[in-house]
């Protein structure tokens, strides 16, 4: 019996012993766990001063602590000092090319055809052309001005040419006034100015409903029209060529309106059908009654069902205005005839003209166009094999784009869209209709709340984001838009960009939501000037192109848009982010690599980065390229 006792004894003690080590053991992981955690997750509570200096011995590891902290706020610096010899660190480009811009350059374009404006579109570096060097802000470039200011002004030594200020000075395009431009907001159309002919719009169609979201302004001249509408909530994508017109979208940029270089020419413009809600030319000089209306079948393409084109300038009200635009009266007719024949050949309904403005609108669906185009098949429909969304390098094509099939007269072709800004959250047609692969309305709705999570932890570890620091916001790889739909509450716009090589082709959904964006190769130049962003984003984008091209090429890229002081968020897998963080490092980039939302213990990270402030230096046989 005693023995027993004494078995039952040893077997508590024992179970015991292994309880105590247990909890023990497992109050030791807990503790370290949360020791890692805050070190991982500690941010610093304010942002020193940027050196321009970078350490001797920067740390890349994957932990948010660094022997430097980020500075988000802005100031002009002296030059960058180079101390450290293990770094090879980038040359500056020479001065002549601080507007360079890859895929628009002025002398190559001049080796192509003229035709159809080809020698102005995009053609882009060979690989022997490429450049190894940073781009050069001019000698006194400065930060620029914050929205709201930097709608009517702009720093004359960020973008010092004088040539608009003369040439449309009784336009009230643009203005000197001393150190800086001033934009009066006037316009070769609207000599009152755009506010007041947004108005003269107003009465005409419903512009301020909510119906009208997205636009697209052709030869924006300095985006004045854009620029206005956003106080009407309509964000219009405005384009102009780099022409003899110097930098239109360089100023466009600079006053924190969303602009692109680009041109209505022999290829489609780069974004999905039924993008915009409303297109726009003030005297555009687009020729829309050659090649057949080959350009208006591009606008079509663009425009979504019951969407809005309208046209101000020759050959509108031409009976009042031929002799000051020195043509003939039966030249401006035989233009304006021309223009009139081929928007019925398009099943489009003439709305209204009025003074100076012309408005036509886009059927709802193709119903009554398919029994019209049994008689009259010119220009016939495009083949329904045909991906209408498909638009990098792909050239015009003389036939209306169909839209997609339905039996009722009354319902919007592809799905209706909410009204602004419902529609921002609201889940997508094309998402709705399946028309996008192995995306459906619960990843759709998962992607927002996503979003609101990320937002909030890019908030601690770039406080100024929501301090309005950044206006002009690019996402280099966008997805479904929900990043640039959680920023819509700061003060900002966001470029959304889907790469080419995206295995899911979704820009088409980000306009249905009411957000602007562009297709891109990202082994290849954007279509905008240096230093035009405040702020770049990107998700998984160099796993995407590791194999592509050369990822120093995009990085060099990146730094060329840019602006001095702006902001780099990156996230992809650690591996990834520590070979961009030593290219990064190269180019005068203060760098930090911080932990994901979700953890230390997600595999994904986020490399958080800070362009720093240098300008080039000024030497007697620079000239602007």
């Amino acid at each position: 019996m005693a023995k027993e006792n004494t078995g039952q004894h040893q077997q508590t003690e024992a179970r015991r012993k292994k309880l105590t080590l247990i909890l023990g053991v497992s109050g030791l992981c807990i503790l370290f766990y949360v020791l890692g955690a805050w070190q991982n997750n500690n941010v610093p509570a304010s942002y020193s001063k940027m050196g321009c200096e970078t350490k001797s011995n920067p740390s890349s590891s994957t932990s948010s602590s660094s022997s430097e902290s980020l500075d988000f706020k802005s100031h002009n610096q002296d030059e960058f000092k180079e101390t450290n010899q293990t770094i090879k660190y980038f040359e500056p480009c020479d001065l002549s090319l601080s507007e360079y811009t890859p895929c628009e350059d002025r002398q190559r374009g001049r080796k192509f055809d003229r035709n159809m404006m080809k020698y102005r579109e995009r053609h882009c570096p060979s690989k022997d052309e490429l450049l190894y060097c940073l781009i050069p802000p001019p000698p006194n470039y400065k930060i620029p001005f914050k929205w709201p200011q930097s709608r009517d002004y702009a720093w004359y030594g960020n973008i010092p040419h004088k040539e608009l200020s003369v040439e449309k000075a009784v336009q009230n395009w643009i203005q000197v006034e001393g150190d800086r431009f001033r934009f009066p907001g006037g316009g070769t159309m609207f000599p009152r100015g755009a506010d007041a002919y947004i108005d003269d719009i107003a009465r005409l169609i419903p512009l301020t409903n909510g119906g009208i979201r997205t636009a697209i302004d052709t030869g924006c001249g300095v985006a004045s029209f854009g620029a206005y509408l956003l106080k009407r909530d309509i964000m219009a994508v405005s384009f102009a060529p780099r022409d003899t017109h110097e930098a239109q979208v360089q100023f466009a940029l600079e006053r924190g309106v969303p602009a692109i270089i680009g041109i209505m020419g022999s290829r489609r413009l780069p974004y999905p059908a039924r993008a915009f809600d409303l297109a726009h030319c003030s005297r555009c000089l687009i020729p829309w009654f050659k090649n057949d209306g080959l350009y208006l079948m591009e606008v079509d393409r663009v425009l979504r069902p019951g969407g809005y084109w309208i046209l101000s300038g020759p050959p509108i009200n031409w009976k009042q205005y031929w002799r000051g635009w020195e043509r003939t009266e039966e030249d401006l007719k035989q233009e304006q005839d021309s223009i009139e024949d081929v928007a019925k050949s398009l099943c489009w309904k003439k709305v209204i003209e009025k003074g100076d403005l012309s408005i036509w609108q886009k059927p709802i669906n193709h119903i009554e166009c398919k029994k019209l185009k049994q008689n009259n098949k010119s220009p016939p429909i495009c083949s329904s094999s045909d991906n209408a969304d498909s638009a990098w390098y792909k050239d015009l094509e003389p036939c209306v784009t169909p839209l997609p099939n339905t039996n009722n007269p009354e319902e919007s072709a592809g799905g209706a869209l909410e009204d602004w800004p419902d529609r921002a959250f609201a889940v997508p047609p094309r998402i709705i209709r399946g028309t996008i692969q192995d995306i459906n309305t619960e990843m759709f709705r998962e992607d927002n709340e996503v979003w609101k999570e990320r937002i909030a932890h890019y908030k601690k570890i770039v406080p100024e984001l929501s301090r309005g620091r950044f206006r002009n916001i690019m996402d280099m790889n966008a997805y479904l838009g929900g990043f640039a739909a959680s920023m819509l509450k700061y003060p900002s716009w966001v470029m959304n960009v889907v790469p080419v090589h995206a295995e899911k082709q979704t820009l088409g959904v980000i306009y249905e939501r009411g957000l602007i964006g562009t297709y891109q190769d990202w082994c290849e130049g954007f279509s905008t000037y240096p230093r035009t962003y405040d702020m770049i984003h990107a998700g998984g984008l160099f796993t995407l192109y590791d194999n592509r091209c050369d990822l120093t090429l995009i990085l060099l890229e990146m730094d060329r848009i840019l602006r001095p002081e702006g902001t780099v968020v990156l996230r992809d897998n650690v591996e990834m982010l520590t070979k961009v963080e030593k290219i990064a490092k190269r180019m005068k980039w203060n760098t930090q690599i911080v932990d994901h939302e979700k953890g230390p213990y997600n595999p994904e990270k986020i490399l958080v980065a800070v362009k720093t402030y240098w300008t080039g230096q000024p030497s007697n046989n620079s000239n602007n390229n």
